[in-house]
């Protein structure tokens, strides 16, 4: 693994624009983060600091899209047209997402077109986000070396100024990416000064105890059933939560007639909605408000999840908690658990 140090994110993007269509996290005009394409020229200074609304899966785990088609004789696939592209400034939750929904979709040929065509640039965060809590969940605050290409660590800043990045090769095809670009390796002392603002980010976060007391509640199953019945009476339905989780991944399939025959569409789903699991029989396993509710959490940090998927299902982007119209995002929720 190699290690560089770095002006500034920007030489690092506009030498990726000769290769790549660049996708990074932008302001719009309400003042929050989405994820927009960067065009060659543009002098738009990268903002290390911002974090869209939506983390990046719509870009592999497509909100809607064509699966295959039939004319009443053949199957005809329809496989999405890709190109390479980057994900430039990727926190280490949305890649901890990333990782999980990769191990859901690894035999997904649709989601694996995008993802097998993307290089991931992680940044390193060096303080507490709104609502975040990665680090109760082994989610960050730094980016995990084996969960992007290149990694931008920030260098200690001197009187308030950012001095500089190390920029980290995390992968072959990130060594690749910037080969042939004029860069000085990094001294011995990187990974010090890393770690410490690891630690230093950490400190930042508020006291996150009764969050680890409602993970303990959750896998005891000690919570009561009128407990969630009260939360899902502040559900709106929105599906507000889940669009925004990260690691969340329900879909439904329709088939839509067409002249020639039929083609079937995968779109975005949640289980946090009524119909989810509504057999053909019209049984309804999860008709209950509050037993949807319930499911939305155990999934998000049962120790079931963790033995199959190798962590939690929640990676603490605290996306939830400002979406949601209802009050009842994963710190109002872990806050009333954690005390019944």
């Amino acid at each position: 693994m190699y290690v560089y140090e770095l002006e500034r994110p920007e030489h690092l993007r506009d030498w990726l624009l000769m290769r790549y269509r660049v996708m990074q996290p932008v302001q719009d005009a309400t003042g929050n983060g989405s994820w927009q394409e960067v065009i060659s020229g543009d002098v738009t200074p990268f903002d290390p600091a911002l974090r869209p609304v939506m983390s990046p899966k719509s870009m592999f785990f497509a909100e809607r899209e064509h699966l295959f088609e039939f004319d009443g004789e053949t199957f005809r696939s329809s496989r999405p047209a890709s190109e390479p592209q980057v994900l430039f400034g990727m926190k280490a939750c949305d890649l901890t997402a990333l990782a999980y929904q990769d191990l859901h979709f690894q035999d997904d040929p649709y989601y694996q077109a995008r993802r097998n065509d993307t290089l991931l640039v992680g940044i390193d965060c060096s303080s507490a986000c709104e609502n975040g809590f990665c680090s109760t969940v082994d989610a960050g605050p730094l980016v995990d070396e084996a969960r992007a290409d290149l990694i931008l660590a920030p260098m200690p800043s001197i009187g308030g100024d950012q001095p500089g990045w190390w920029l980290i090769c995390a992968s072959p095809a990130g060594q690749a990416a910037v080969d042939g670009m004029n860069l000085t390796p990094a001294d011995s002392h990187w990974r010090y000064w890393r770690d410490m603002n690891g630690e230093h980010a950490r400190a930042a976060f508020p006291n996150d105890t009764y969050i680890i007391n409602g993970i303990q509640r959750i896998n005891a199953r000690a919570i009561p059933d009128d407990v969630w019945d009260s939360l899902a009476r502040k559900c709106l339905g929105c599906s507000g939560c889940s669009q925004t989780c990260p690691t969340c991944s329900c879909y439904a399939t329709r088939d839509i007639k067409t002249d020639k025959g039929f083609y079937r569409e995968r779109f975005h789903d949640s289980c946090l909605m009524e119909g989810f699991q509504r057999e053909a029989s019209g049984a309804n396993p999860t008709s209950a408000a509050g037993r949807r509710v319930a499911r939305y959490w155990y999934h998000k940090f049962s120790g079931d999840f963790v033995r199959k998927m190798g962590r939690f299902g929640c990676v603490g982007c605290g996306r939830c908690e400002s979406t949601c119209p209802g009050s009842i995002g994963v710190h109002s929720v872990m806050e009333k658990i954690a005390h019944v």
